[in-house]
């Protein structure tokens, strides 16, 4: 079964959640942890969320992912943006305690002029220490389309950081088709190819998660600009490989697509029509 979910808004809490993922006929989603432009987090609601854990238990939605603030930049060159980052991405990790055993998804962060290498250095340092063994959350690193001086547009980059974490049980990857088709690896021509690679040097058992986006830009445009499924240079034949594919078929998948809930109920059944059980 095609298990596919949307970004939602965690305002009215996780129950809210759920019953917009079940009206849309969504089988997982994405949200949130706090204010994505800034640091603030609404108190978590106990009682919210062992209703919404019920919920989910009878309706089948399983795999939530919670995204990590845009805000965050583990590898800044600035010491107090890469505390704000430990900090805040520490006490997201013990919020995900309530929804136990999903999974919370970061951008790497962008170097800033420091350089790739040291970039890599100060995000494994920050793993290192905010990552605890009785932990039930896995953190993924999300693939980047390479803007600017962003980190993690080379599936090796992502691979230098889960190798200098400690806790490897505790790390995976999210895969977004929109920044990996804008950072070169060509998912529409040559998806088997993109995915062998991705296996030698990260290994697919790492990947937990499909951001599934089309693009606006072309190939390798290092932009990272989201379209609706089907209306980008990626294509709607592209996405239906994707999500059939038997490395992939099994994940995951999150839309991150510029849509409304009617929108996003109907790109969900589009791509459930195109799935073959």
């Amino acid at each position: 079964m095609l298990r596919i979910g949307c970004h939602l808004s965690s305002s009215k809490g996780y129950q809210a959640m759920g019953k917009e993922a079940e009206k849309i006929g969504a089988g997982t989603f994405q949200f949130f942890t706090r204010n994505p432009r800034g640091g603030s987090a609404k108190k978590i609601d106990p009682d919210d969320a062992e209703q919404f854990l019920a919920f989910a238990s009878e309706k089948g939605i399983e795999k939530i992912l919670a995204h990590a603030p845009y805000t965050l930049n583990g590898c800044s060159a600035d010491e107090n943006i890469r505390r704000f980052a430990r900090e805040t991405m520490e006490d997201d990790l013990n919020r995900m305690e309530y929804t136990p055993g999903n999974c919370y998804n970061f951008h790497p962060g962008s170097h800033v002029k420091q350089g790739t290498e040291k970039g890599i250095e100060y995000i494994a340092e920050m793993l290192n220490l905010i990552l605890k063994p009785e932990q039930s959350t896995t953190v993924l690193l999300e693939t980047m389309a390479g803007k600017g001086s962003e980190v993690g547009r080379e599936f090796e980059e992502l691979r230098e950081i889960l190798d200098r974490v400690e806790l490897k049980d505790k790390m995976g990857v999210c895969l977004d088709t929109c920044h990996v088709w804008d950072g070169g690896y060509d998912i529409v021509g040559d998806l088997d190819g993109v995915l062998n690679h991705f296996d030698d040097v990260i290994g697919l058992g790492r990947l937990r998660a499909i951001h599934l986006n089309d693009s606006m830009n072309p190939l390798g445009a290092h932009k990272d600009r989201h379209a609706k499924i089907g209306e980008g240079h990626i294509g709607l034949e592209a996405m239906v490989r994707i999500i059939n594919h038997p490395a992939l078929r099994e994940l995951p998948f999150y839309l991150e697509t510029p849509n409304d809930l009617d929108g996003y109920a109907r790109e969900i059944a589009l791509l459930k029509s195109k799935y073959r059980e």
